[in-house]
C-alpha cells in the first residue's frame, strides 16, 4: 500500500490517467492525496471530478479555489470567465450529484504528520486550530442553509486573521488563507494579486511557508495552488503545483519514501501564460 499525493490536476484528465499508469495505482491498495483544484481551465474537468468521485475511498481531496468557484457558479453566485472550461460540469445530467459530492470535501486534511491544504496557513495557526478552522468552513458548505454561505464566501477583506473574527468574516479569512494566499507579512497579513515567482513578493510580504516562527512548521505541509513557484520540496513542505495546465508536469510524490514521479503535460496549449 502507498499514498501518493497529487499536484493541481485543473481538467487535465488525460496526463491525471497518465500519471496513474506510471505510479502503477491500485485502487484496491492505494490511495491518492489530490491538493484541491481538480477542475477548470484544462479540457476534461467534468471526466476529472466523474472519475475521483468513483474512486471513494481510495482518493482523498481537499477543496481549492477552483473547486469552489464552481459551486459559487453553480448556485448563481459568481459569474462564468472567459477562461473557465466549466459549462460541461454544469449541464451534465449527473450535475446535482457531482456538486453535492463536491461540497462534502475537506478544506484540510492531517494524517501521520502530513497536512494537505490547497493553498498555505497562516502562520499564527497551530495545525489542531487549522483543523477547527477548515471544519467551519466545512460544516457551512454542507449545512442546508449553504447558499447563504457562498454569496459571503468571496472578497479579500478582512486581510488578517483575528480570534474575535465571527461570521462571514471569520469564514472568508480561513478560505482565502487556506484556497488562495501565496504571499503574506510575518503577522499574517495577506495580499492576493500577486501571483508570480518567489522575487515577486510585494513590500513587506513573504511567501506564508517563510514566515518566521510559523506554528505549522513542525509538520509536513502538502499544497498545490502556486505554479509559478513550480515543485518545492524541503523538510516541511511539499508544494506540488507544478504547472501542468501551462504545459509543466504533473507531479506526484509518494508520501512513505518521498520519490517524485512526473509527466509531461500538453493538457491546454491554449492558454497564455500570462493568466497564470
Amino acid at each position: 500500500m502507498a499514498t501518493y499525493a497529487i499536484g493541481d490536476i485543473q481538467g487535465c484528465f488525460r496526463e491525471f490517467r497518465q500519471l496513474l499508469k506510471v505510479i502503477g495505482f491500485d485502487r484496491n491498495a492505494d490511495r491518492l492525496w489530490l491538493v484541491g483544484d481538480l477542475v477548470n481551465r484544462g479540457p476534461q474537468s467534468l471526466e476529472v471530478m466523474r472519475f475521483v468521485k468513483s474512486l471513494g475511498d481510495a482518493a482523498i481531496t481537499v477543496l481549492g479555489n477552483h473547486d469552489l468557484h464552481l459551486i459559487m457558479l453553480a448556485e448563481g453566485k459568481s459569474r462564468l470567465r472567459n477562461d473557465d472550461t466549466l459549462t460541461p460540469i454544469l449541464e451534465a445530467p449527473d450535475r446535482e450529484e457531482l456538486l453535492a459530492w463536491l461540497r462534502a470535501q475537506r478544506l484540510i486534511h492531517a494524517e501521520n504528520g502530513y497536512v494537505m491544504v490547497h493553498a498555505g496557513l497562516l502562520p499564527q495557526w497551530s495545525i489542531p486550530q487549522a483543523l477547527a478552522l477548515g471544519g467551519e468552513v466545512e460544516t457551512a458548505l454542507r449545512a442546508k442553509k449553504f447558499r447563504k454561505f457562498l454569496g459571503h464566501m468571496w472578497g479579500g477583506d478582512p486581510k488578517a486573521w483575528r480570534d474575535d473574527l465571527a461570521g462571514w468574516d471569520r469564514l472568508r479569512v480561513i478560505v482565502n488563507a487556506m484556497t488562495r494566499m501565496r504571499f503574506c507579512t510575518p503577522e499574517g497579513v495577506m495580499e492576493f494579486n500577486s501571483k508570480g515567482e518567489l522575487a515577486s513578493a510585494p513590500p513587506g510580504y513573504l511567501p506564508w511557508f517563510e514566515a518566521p516562527d510559523r506554528k505549522s512548521s513542525d509538520q509536513v505541509l502538502i499544497t498545490g495552488h502556486w505554479s509559478a513557484l513550480g515543485l518545492k520540496l524541503t523538510a516541511n513542505l511539499l508544494a506540488l503545483d507544478s504547472g501542468c495546465l501551462w504545459g509543466g508536469h504533473l507531479s506526484a510524490v509518494r508520501l512513505e519514501d518521498r520519490e517524485i514521479f512526473q509527466v509531461e503535460c500538453g493538457c491546454n496549449d491554449s492558454v497564455a501564460s500570462k493568466n497564470r
